[in-house]
């Protein structure tokens, strides 16, 4: 009874995360060029040009990620085991597409329009959790992972923004903006490390630990670089480009102890 009751609740938050998916390629559809314009007009080209870039890319995983959940909605009907990891990785890319683009709209007081899926994609994440029966440890490091690969991203997205508002300032050393230039994509790679690294530990995989210490040398060295390359520039002594990097060295700190070593290596995630 028990186990027809996880696969009713996996078959139930499939379709709900299919739904969910095509929910966010609407909202952000429709509210593409209300961000665009609102950023030309508010003065910030440079950050129009993000969301433009942003924005399609987000749509792109919307759908994807429906497509995923269809694969999902099969695992489940089925009884596959594999099938809440990978509803997991759909929700995942839920909530960055469904939670960045709340940040450009309520930067210049428009509606969050998206927060209704990341809000929803956090509920399927944690449904996902129970359909497989995940160790309460384990989702709560993977939570933490979660962090830093949103914020990991947002760092590349801010990136883009800031290298296209400098544009050919000469007031500027031109090492700060090649600096820009060469750091960014490795901001998105390492978020894409984060992901795959998360997905790994479900899988109770030996070489998931290699692969986190990866991704999160790699947000530490990005997101410090970052920083110490934004304050050079416009002086203070915050970056938001440090959360990330804190997250990541939070994590780092933890993966290099026994308990991380235990948590990842030696002990079954959730139903295999």
């Amino acid at each position: 009874m028990k186990n027809f009751s996880y696969k009713n609740i996996g078959i139930i938050l499939s379709i709900a995360g299919i739904f969910t998916g095509l929910l966010l390629f609407y909202l952000l559809a429709q509210n593409y060029m209300i961000v665009v314009d609102g950023k030309v007009a508010d003065g910030r080209v440079d950050e129009a040009i993000a969301v433009e870039i942003t924005h399609s890319i987000l749509g792109s995983l919307g759908i994807i990620a429906s497509a995923l959940w269809a694969a999902v909605l099969y695992g489940f009907f089925y009884n596959q085991q594999w099938a809440w990891r990978w509803g997991a990785m759909a929700a995942a890319l839920q909530m960055l597409a469904g939670f960045f683009p709340t940040i450009p709209a309520r930067s210049i007081d428009l509606p969050a329009a998206t927060m209704p899926v990341f809000l929803i994609a956090v509920v399927l994440w944690f449904g996902m959790m129970y359909a497989g029966r995940v160790n309460r440890k384990v989702i709560i490091f993977t939570f933490v992972a979660g962090l830093a690969y949103v914020l990991t991203y947002i760092n590349g997205v801010a990136v883009i923004s800031r290298y296209q508002y400098l544009g050919f300032d000469t007031d500027i050393p031109k090492i700060l903006k090649g600096m820009y230039a060469v750091v960014q994509m490795s901001t998105w790679m390492g978020a894409a490390a984060w992901l795959v690294f998360i997905y790994v530990v479900f899988r109770h995989r030996k070489w998931a630990l290699p692969l986190g210490i990866m991704a999160a040398a790699n947000s530490i060295l990005s997101g410090y670089t970052l920083a110490i390359v934004e304050l050079t520039e416009k002086g203070g002594v915050f970056s938001l480009y440090l959360p990330g990097a804190i997250v990541a060295t939070g994590l780092l700190v933890y993966m290099l102890t026994p308990h991380a070593k235990i948590l990842i290596e030696e002990r079954k995630a959730g139903i295999e």
